[in-house]
């Protein structure tokens, strides 16, 4: 039955990106692409997923987010890693950057073990972020689920326009992660909140949103 429920809540993650984010995404303003060499160690490394249509790299709101973060890490280290997926319209082939953001978190579990990483997303990509968090064996095109130890390596979770917070199942409700977790829908944001009608505001996050994210992960650094 927990396989089950599991399942079931994956693919409500992955048709909520495809019923409520295609109708009120665009082409959105872009950050440079920012990537780290795991080969450098870094002390802190963001895997952060963009939104649906930005260009490939970590986009507005994940180049806002790694900024902020490293003004308030103390002078430590900061990478990051842009997860590599299509970010279309095509929302099931979120599934491909899933696999492709577990692949790099292991990498980096294997090579860097004393990287304290931090998992982010937006909006299709903060479903990315779900499936990786919620789903612990290959289901609906995920094939590469994360093993048992992650929590061990991962020192917070982002998420920022989450489809699944309007499914009533943000990352702050995960029994693992949930403690190490901010998932914040802005007022009105129609991809997060039930009777959301606010399309500008789903595209707001970068600023004062990124900020408070940045504030908490910092504190569990």
């Amino acid at each position: 039955m927990a396989f089950d429920l599991v399942r079931r809540a994956t693919l409500a993650v992955l048709t909520a990106c495809l019923a409520v984010v295609a109708p009120v995404v665009s082409t959105i303003p872009t950050a440079g692409l920012g990537t780290a060499s795991a080969d450098d160690c870094p002390d802190i490394e963001v895997v952060f997923a963009r939104g649906t249509n930005e260009a490939p790299g970590l986009g507005l709101v994940g180049g806002a987010f790694v900024d902020q973060l490293r003004d308030k890490v103390g002078g430590r280290s900061v990478g990051a890693y842009a997860v590599n997926y299509p970010a279309t319209y095509d929302f099931l082939a979120a599934a491909n950057g899933a696999n492709d953001a577990s692949a790099h978190i292991q990498y980096m579990m294997g090579a860097c073990p004393n990287t304290r990483l931090v998992l982010g997303g937006y909006s299709q990509g903060a479903a990315v972020i779900d499936v990786i968090a919620a789903v612990p064996f290959p289901a609906i095109g995920f094939t590469n689920p994360l093993p048992p130890n992650t929590p061990d390596f991962v020192a917070g979770l982002v998420a920022f326009g989450n489809p699944s917070a309007k499914l009533g199942l943000p990352l702050t409700s995960s029994p693992v992660w949930g403690g190490r977790s901010i998932d914040l829908c802005n007022g009105g944001d129609p991809v997060c909140q039930t009777n959301g009608e606010d399309v500008p505001a789903h595209k707001a996050y970068a600023g004062g949103p990124t900020n408070t994210a940045a504030n908490f992960v910092a504190g569990l650094l």
